[in-house]
């Protein structure tokens, strides 16, 4: 038998690769069809965060801008507190930024939490809650933050109103006449808080 001439080997040899490289191909074409296939997805995955809102209906007015107080004089005003979270939440009352120049031992104030009335109109309230008369002084020392606040309750997701009736007396019934005249000319202020927050 003849052996294959030089110019056939060479045609053999580089036409060989090519064609190994065709099988292989071919062979990894044909495993990849060969399996079964499925899958399976939750798609739109989402996270927005809740709010919180309080708001009252003071309309940027004082509630109390009380002159020429004379001993044992004393008054109320109401005030509507809403709050509108959008989850369940606790809102609680302090009072801060006590300002003193002399009567703040003296004007003393209770806060009732509850229903009906509006501001500066009580006519309908009924209170849930009521906190100690104490005077500025005590309640600032007291009831001037978040942890240390008074008359919480639940606001639910949506819109809860709550009212607070304040009520004042300048009391000078434990002060010397003398005591009492050396208080004229003076005067005191304090900021009332409602906060807000989610449980």
């Amino acid at each position: 038998m003849r052996a294959p001439s030089i110019r056939t080997r060479r045609i053999f040899t580089r036409s060989s690769a090519p064609v190994a490289v065709l099988l292989a191909g071919l062979m990894v074409w044909q495993g990849s069809n060969a399996a079964f296939s499925a899958d399976t997805r939750n798609i739109g995955n989402n996270w927005e965060t809740g709010s919180v809102a309080i708001s009252d209906d003071d309309g940027g007015a004082a509630m109390f801008q009380i002159q020429n107080v004379v001993p044992m004089q004393s008054g109320d005003h109401c005030i509507a507190v809403t709050a509108t979270p959008t989850v369940a939440s606790t809102v609680k009352f302090y009072v801060g930024d006590l300002a003193t120049d002399g009567l703040e031992p003296y004007v003393k104030v209770t806060v009732a939490q509850g229903t009906g009335g509006s501001f500066a109109d009580c006519t309908g309230f009924t209170a849930d809650q009521t906190a100690p008369q104490q005077s500025l002084a005590a309640i600032e020392a007291a009831h001037s933050s978040w942890a240390t606040a008074i008359l919480p309750w639940t606001a639910p997701a949506g819109s809860t109103v709550k009212t607070y009736k304040i009520s004042w007396v300048f009391d000078t019934s434990s002060l010397t006449p003398e005591q009492v005249d050396a208080l004229q000319g003076k005067a005191s202020s304090i900021n009332f808080e409602w906060e807000l927050q989610n449980n």
